[in-house]
């Protein structure tokens, strides 16, 4: 029997995200992405449905690859404007109760002991309902305009974050011990001294000595989130995260993703099961599959050519401009977005892409697979993903914003609960609860942020 699935929202903090030129739909929401009112809307929206999250993808720099330009970006809003979606955060919370947030966060540009103190910030103001979803930045953009205008090799991004969340999770685990918060008037003491402790961390790319700034959360350490799919970002993925976002094209290659991760999380010393990974989708529904795929088709003709190649040359680092549109691209090495080239190269065994077969594909939600259908139908080939693959849930793309999600929710959620794969209700107070049960807000033992839970020093790196 398929195990109850796991839903997130897939959104961006601004007028567009992953479909090139769907803002112009008369339903789109996108204008209002600068409203606290719109996210407060959309949160309750998603927690009636019961959906695990929202999850915001973010990009600190712009696609200006295309034709060696920003221009066509931002005549389609591919991803900018775009503001940061930390601080809509806590108004979303505080208009729900069990709904979780992902937030993007870079470990290129950033501090560990700034964004340390970021999330954990997030995650009293949500009660715990937050996660950390590590990316690396791959545009030159966020590097000439964020750091020292050379972007760092792909391999040598990773090795920065890994070492940037080592320090996260020593700041988060063994900095403070649990209890060193007393608020004792009588003995006028707020923090025991003797239970903060230093981390002494001293490694290649990060110096810090000190104790945290903030004090325990709920959850500590929020759930780390993932999406690197090239190899080096698997075994990132496999050592630290806890949720994992997956954005094959096929199953056959998302269930090679599955297994790849699954194997290597074991091989680190992990329970796999202790991986939460779930598959990137986009579905356009309604009340029966001939007004689905009707809107389908208003949809495609809509999509702009050039805002999907101004998008993918982004995420690539290759210019598509310059390649023949007919002819196959090749696997390719780049020092930007390798996952976004493997995935077409690579992840689907059945077919070979050209530049052309790309900018259709991704026109509508980006990389991820399109399910167009009524509710039996979607929530059939929804069971279908999960069992073929062995994923445990789905990040739900929109083409039109809000309006997909709603839809969603009015169509395809009843017939998931009717078949028991989606909760009715919520059980756990947390995020971690919501992904992996109820008592389940720490870290489990097995993750390597664990070992530094209440020791009296954490060591070097």
């Amino acid at each position: 029997m398929t195990q109850q699935m796991r839903v997130f929202a897939f959104d961006f903090s601004g007028p567009a995200h992953l479909s090139a030129g769907l803002w112009r739909h008369r339903d789109d929401r996108g204008p209002q992405y600068t409203s606290i009112r719109y996210w407060v809307d959309y949160a309750r929206m998603l927690e009636q449905a019961c959906f695990d999250g929202i999850f915001f993808a973010d990009n600190v720099g712009y696609h200006d690859v295309y034709r060696g330009s920003v221009a066509d970006a931002l005549k389609d809003a591919a991803q900018i404007p775009a503001n940061d979606p930390a601080y809509a955060i806590p108004a979303m919370a505080a208009a729900t109760t069990h709904l979780g947030f992902g937030v993007t966060s870079s470990t290129a540009y950033d501090q560990p002991y700034a964004t340390a103190r970021k999330f954990t910030t997030l995650d009293h103001l949500t009660d715990g309902r937050v996660g950390w979803n590590v990316v690396t930045s791959y545009s030159d953009s966020a590097a000439k305009n964020l750091g020292t205008g050379t972007q760092l090799a792909h391999d040598d991004r990773y090795g920065r974050a890994e070492e940037f969340i080592d320090v996260a999770l020593k700041l988060w685990e063994g900095s403070w011990e649990d209890g060193a918060v007393r608020v004792d008037a009588e003995s006028s003491t707020y923090v025991d001294p003797e239970r903060v402790h230093e981390i002494n961390h001293s490694g290649e790319h990060f110096d810090v000595p000190g104790i945290f700034l903030c004090e325990p959360s709920p959850q500590r350490t929020p759930v780390i989130f993932q999406a690197g799919g090239s190899s080096r970002g698997v075994a990132v993925a496999a050592r630290t995260a806890e949720a994992v976002f997956m954005n094959a094209t096929s199953k056959a290659g998302l269930k090679k993703q599955v297994d790849n991760l699954r194997q290597q999380a074991a091989e680190a010393g992990r329970d796999p099961e202790h991986l939460a990974i779930l598959q990137m989708i986009t579905v356009i529904s309604a009340p029966t599959d001939r007004e689905a795929q009707q809107k389908y088709e208003e949809y495609l003709k809509l999509v702009a050519y050039d805002g999907a190649m101004a998008r993918y040359s982004g995420w690539a680092g290759l210019d598509m401009d310059t390649f023949d549109p007919d002819v196959p691209l090749k696997h390719v090495n780049t020092n930007a977005g390798q996952t976004m080239v493997d995935i077409f190269s690579k992840m689907d065994p059945t077919k070979e892409w050209t530049p052309r077969d790309i900018a259709e594909y991704i026109g509508l939600g980006g990389t991820a697979p399109v399910i167009v259908g009524g509710p039996e139908t979607v929530a059939d080939e929804l069971q279908s993903w999960m069992d073929e693959t062995g994923i445990d849930g789905f990040n739900v793309v929109h083409a039109v914003k809000y309006q997909d999600i709603k839809d969603f929710t009015e169509h395809v959620v009843p017939e998931l609960q009717h078949r028991g794969l989606m909760r009715t209700r919520y059980e756990g107070r947390t995020l971690r609860e919501n992904l992996f049960g109820q008592g389940q807000s720490r870290l489990p033992q097995d993750h390597p942020g664990a070992a530094y839970s209440h020791r009296a020093a954490v060591g070097t790196a």
